[in-house]
């Protein structure tokens, strides 16, 4: 029967070999080459010249990963506490974006945040420019929003939020309630309860939703091109410049080569503070 299984599993094998295994070799190959094809580390030396890009990539996803959790899981409780069909509806409009292209996403906050787009619009029409003109002396005819590393921040919490609810709300429902009703009987109160026994037994949702949100931000390029038009480049931009206009493999390759080395360490010093607090007890 195990014999039987495992030849099953021969296509996921060879999958994995030719789609994941291979471009991970073939780039680490090209970010240790030379133009003339010997060994050489002027790959990795180049990179010395990005290194504000590495550390502004790095920052905003930091800063959007911290803002999708302070607004995700407050969600994803909620949506636990609540009942199937209000869990339902709200799984629906939180999914319901990522029905949408990616592409369009992002084009429809460029008509938001621009100049003269919807909300600056809004802020004419209630006065707020006007009020901020009056306090600040200034004579603005509209706040702007485009070509900031706000606005980059704000299409990646936009596009990544869900990634963060979904993993924290599928841990939420399935703690027991039976272990929730034993610690408020023991005498916690609800902000107790949550401090010791909520939490806890939700860090590795937590985790998950940490890890599934700043790896694409991080590396992420149509955000930045798009809602920071140029003026914000990331690692994603570099790369992708890199290789389709100037057609530089070797430094491409480096930059993905320490890129994936820094979300591994990452991930896995995260996984480690998962493991170290999964086995502790629950104490009120």
């Amino acid at each position: 029967m195990k014999n039987k299984l495992s030849r099953f599993a021969v296509p996921y094998e060879v999958w994995m070999a030719i789609f994941v295994v291979a471009p991970i070799l073939i780039m680490v190959i090209y970010a240790f080459s030379s133009s003339e094809g010997g060994f050489t580390l002027d790959n990795f030396v180049q990179m010395g010249g990005y290194t504000q890009v590495f550390l502004r990539s790095f920052k905003l996803a930091i800063i959007a990963t911290l803002i999708c959790l302070v607004i995700g899981y407050p969600v994803s409780y909620l949506m636990s506490r609540e009942g199937p069909a209000f869990q339902r509806t709200a799984m629906v409009l939180i999914m319901l974006p990522m029905w949408m292209n990616f592409l369009l996403r992002t084009y429809s906050w460029m008509t938001i945040l621009e100049n003269h787009g919807l909300l600056n619009q809004l802020f004419q029409k209630i006065g707020l420019i006007s009020l901020y003109n009056h306090i600040f002396g200034t004579e603005l005819e509209y706040f702007s929003m485009m070509n900031t590393q706000g606005a980059v921040v704000l299409g990646m919490v936009y596009n990544y939020l869900p990634f963060m609810i979904l993993p924290i709300y599928n841990v939420l429902i399935k703690i027991d309630k039976s272990v929730i009703e034993a610690a408020q009987e023991l005498g916690g109160n609800k902000y107790v309860v949550f401090r010791k026994v909520i939490f806890p037994l939700s860090l590795s949702g937590v985790v998950s939703g940490i890890s599934m949100t700043f790896m694409p931000a991080v590396s992420t390029f149509i955000i930045s091109r798009l809602l920071g038009g140029g003026q914000q480049a990331l690692i994603g931009d570099i790369i992708e410049n890199q290789f389709k206009v100037v057609g530089n493999w070797g430094l491409v390759s480096a930059m993905s080569v320490v890129l994936m080395v820094l979300i591994l360490a990452a991930m896995n010093v995260m996984r480690k503070y998962e493991d170290e607090n999964a086995g502790g007890n629950v104490l009120l």
